[in-house]
């Protein structure tokens, strides 16, 4: 039977936010990717200031994920996401029509506190709350979907270039993020959201009904007793590592592969196909999510990314062989994304899920912004690549470990 919420089916909200997530995505993170070039030869900027702008929003959106978590969980996200959107694209207006770098590294600061309320994780906390026991599913399709967001984004953005200025494409991106994401927010995610405590199935069907994490003594954990507990500590920090060794092994794939020898064009396709495998990915969780429990599938899909990052300075520098092995490093990065969206939700229930993983994606955010520069600060000092995706591999098999104890130490994992 369809699942409904005030007589509405969920798949309204499915489709909504798998919508909303593309577009910001698209719009507010690889559209920059495809301008940085126009906007450094039109401004006389540099590469580095520009990205260091880009860089310090990113840092902004994961640091302003935890009092967005907070507010979701009181309040649902209809109005944040639809707040969120229409700074989204004022913020892009500012940074389009910036006379001044201060003025654009300001405009990337407000772009990264838009995306704190657009991108995956409030997204996770309503499909959370609203899908219930079916959540895994509908947070698979909603990555599936988001997955194409540069695949859309990239060549509209280039064509849009093509057209007009780096300016005049952001202001008619930022129109289109508004018809895309903040109308859609206001008019379908305006469902019942019942505060911790307070949910019951009434107007519900097909809800889970996972317990919220009752303390030893039957009294209810409360949220800051979460965050202080020993497992809750030790799976943040393993997810900070393991979102750390992902973005800087994607960032760097392609002057690795290079300096093993591998033409640039070999190397695109390369990481063209571990995009392609992260799909793959994350198509294979649901499958897992029923056969294994959280402890498995947390481990094992860290330690799976952790062998395929260090297989790539062990092989041979072949053109397939490096691809094949590329897929493979993919396909574990899609698994994780859904294992670290999920882990919050199976180890201490959906109930409060908006507020701690505000908390636990934090950190494992501002390690994504990061990595670019730690990876290749690594790389320079230990004196090229190969070094550098073994401390990566490393640093994966250190998070693995944390895992095991964190969730070891858990009562409430099976």
């Amino acid at each position: 039977m369809e699942q409904r919420v005030d007589g509405r089916p969920l798949l309204a909200v499915l489709v909504t936010l798998c919508v909303t997530v593309t577009a910001a995505y698209g719009v507010l993170y690889y559209a920059f990717t495809v301008l940085q070039p126009r906007i450094i030869d039109s401004t006389g900027w540099s590469a580095a200031a520009i990205t260091s702008a880009f860089s310090a929003g990113t840092l902004v959106g994961a640091v302003a994920g935890i009092p967005v978590g907070r507010v979701i969980q009181r309040y649902g996200p209809r109005w944040v996401m639809a707040g969120a959107s229409l700074l989204g694209a004022a913020a892009l207006l500012v940074v389009a029509a910036a006379p001044s770098y201060g003025v654009f590294a300001l405009g990337w600061l407000l772009v990264g506190l838009s995306t704190a309320g657009t991108f995956y994780p409030p997204a996770f906390a309503a499909l959370t709350h609203w899908f219930g026991a079916r959540r895994v599913d509908a947070i698979t399709t909603l990555t599936l979907a988001g997955g194409f967001a540069s695949t859309i984004f990239a060549p509209l953005t280039d064509a849009l270039a093509g057209w007009v200025d780096w300016r005049w494409t952001y202001v008619i991106l930022a129109g289109a993020f508004v018809v895309l994401t903040f109308v859609p927010s206001v008019v379908v995610l305006d469902l019942a959201w019942e505060t911790t405590g307070a949910r019951s199935n009434e107007g519900v069907t097909a809800r889970s009904a996972e317990p919220a994490g009752p303390s030893h003594d039957s009294r209810p954990v409360r949220d800051r007793d979460v965050l202080r507990s020993r497992p809750f500590v030790l799976l943040t920090i393993a997810g900070t590592l393991v979102s750390l060794v992902v973005f800087a092994s994607i960032v760097h794939l392609v002057p690795f592969l290079v300096e093993h020898g591998l033409s640039p064009t070999t190397a695109a396709w390369a990481l063209g196909l571990s995009g392609a495998g992260q799909v793959a990915g994350r198509a294979f969780y649901p499958m897992l999510a029923r056969r294994f429990g959280v402890r498995a599938r947390m481990i094992g899909g860290v330690l799976w990314f952790a062998v395929s990052v260090a297989l790539l300075p062990l092989l041979p520098a072949v053109g397939w062989v490096m691809i094949v092995v590329s897929v493979l490093t993919g396909t574990a990065r899609g698994l994780y994304t859904l294992i670290s969206a999920t882990v919050v939700s199976d180890v201490w229930g959906p109930d409060r899920y908006a507020a701690l993983n505000g908390v636990y994606s934090a950190p494992a955010g501002v390690a994504g912004a990061l990595a670019p520069a730690v990876g290749a600060s690594l790389a320079s000092v230990m004196g090229g690549y190969d070094a550098l995706y073994w401390v990566l591999a490393g640093t994966a098999l250190v998070a693995a470990g944390l895992s095991w104890v964190g969730l070891r130490s858990s009562s409430e994992v099976s």
